[in-house]
């Protein structure tokens, strides 16, 4: 919306700044961030009493959960969705159509996990959505994310698998890319989900990853940059950086109240959408390999769950004391405090790994 105060640069020069997408990042951050910390106390408020005891604990899970962790409130991903989407629609250029995919995504799986989270809630049960039902919903929305992010890229190349470290390597997949496109969006928005088990835990390796592809979005949208780095031009996604300021902003607010202790849990409602929107992007700036990298600690989380429900079902063993991951480090005696922080560092590592892909080659 206030993009379009740039065009008034031509006869106010002051006005030039609203043309500048790193003014605008900026600006979707800041606005983003105050946006939750303004609403955030009295959506927590409201979700408290309308919760009553609060997203139901795990009894099979690290007991200390049972006596630090029962009547906090779920559906903090309100906060971060509303904080996120504000921002994006004041600061973003909304005539991108790439911006309007990628909210699409956000909105709509942070639809379907606010549903998930409701039914939770009502139940006081972890049987929430139906496993299947959401998976369909989840792929039916990311093949027409893809369908439309093809219409948008240029032809061939908006189909391609681009791969890291590699010069020039790409393979066309064709109509197929829609269903690995889709694939990875649900993946994403999946594997955020499972990360999201402990206070802070999964909303700054979101926040890192966001800024990753961030700047990954502005060089791969700008033409010299691109030609420089030897990336594929995709124009229109550098819009996306906006986009990531403002899910960088809304993260930021959303942390100063999921801080230990939590005053609430972001719940499905914000993992889906957040893991959703990563997805998206990567999907749309052809790094989809290069997001399996950054989120390498999502990837790492989701693994761990394929192999302990594959592993009890083929021999009745478990590979780890329980899953996701992260509990499993908690069962062996790691503080809650411990677990985080030192996922936190994984993320910062492999976000590294991920962003040399862009020189290295």
């Amino acid at each position: 919306m206030l993009y379009f105060l740039g065009q008034l640069g031509d006869s106010l020069a002051a006005f030039n700044v609203f043309r500048y997408i790193t003014f605008r990042t900026a600006g979707a951050v800041v606005t983003a961030l105050f946006f939750v910390f303004l609403f955030g106390p009295n959506m927590i408020a409201a979700l408290r009493i309308r919760q009553g005891k609060g997203q139901p604990i795990r009894e099979d899970g690290p007991q200390g959960h049972l006596l630090t962790k029962k009547g906090t409130p779920t559906m903090g991903g309100l906060m971060i969705l509303s904080g996120a989407v504000m921002s994006t629609l004041l600061w973003a250029n909304l005539s991108n159509g790439f911006v309007w995919v990628v909210l699409f995504v956000t909105i709509s799986f942070g639809a379907i996990g606010f549903y998930d989270d409701f039914l939770k809630v009502k139940r006081m049960s972890h049987a929430g959505f139906s496993g299947r039902q959401r998976l369909l919903l989840e792929a039916a929305i990311a093949a027409v994310a893809c369908f439309f992010i093809t219409q948008l890229g240029e032809p061939g190349a908006s189909t391609s698998l681009n791969f890291p470290f590699v010069k020039g390597l790409a393979l066309n997949l064709g109509w197929f890319f829609i269903l690995f496109g889709g694939f990875v969006i649900v993946a994403a928005g999946n594997s955020v989900n499972l990360t999201d088990g402990l206070d802070g835990l999964a909303i700054v390796p979101v926040m890192v990853a966001a800024a990753c592809f961030g700047l990954i979005a502005y060089i791969v949208g700008s033409q010299n940059f691109a030609d420089y780095l030897l990336l594929n031009f995709v124009p229109g996604t550098a819009e996306l950086s906006v986009v990531t300021g403002a899910l960088i902003g809304a993260g930021l607010g959303f942390l100063w109240f999921n801080a230990p202790p939590a005053q609430i849990f972001m719940g499905d409602t914000g993992s889906l959408a957040l893991g959703g929107a990563l997805g998206t992007i990567a999907v749309a700036t052809k790094h989809e390999i290069v997001l399996a990298i950054i989120g390498g600690l999502f990837v790492l989380e989701a693994v761990s769950v394929i192999v302990q429900v594959a592993s009890f079902k083929l021999t009745g063993k478990r590979v780890f004391k329980m899953a996701p991951i992260h509990h499993h480090f908690e069962m062996m005696g790691w503080t809650e405090s411990q677990v985080v922080i030192r996922f936190w560092i994984i993320s910062f590592v492999l976000a590294l790994i991920g962003l040399s892909s862009l020189k290295l080659r």
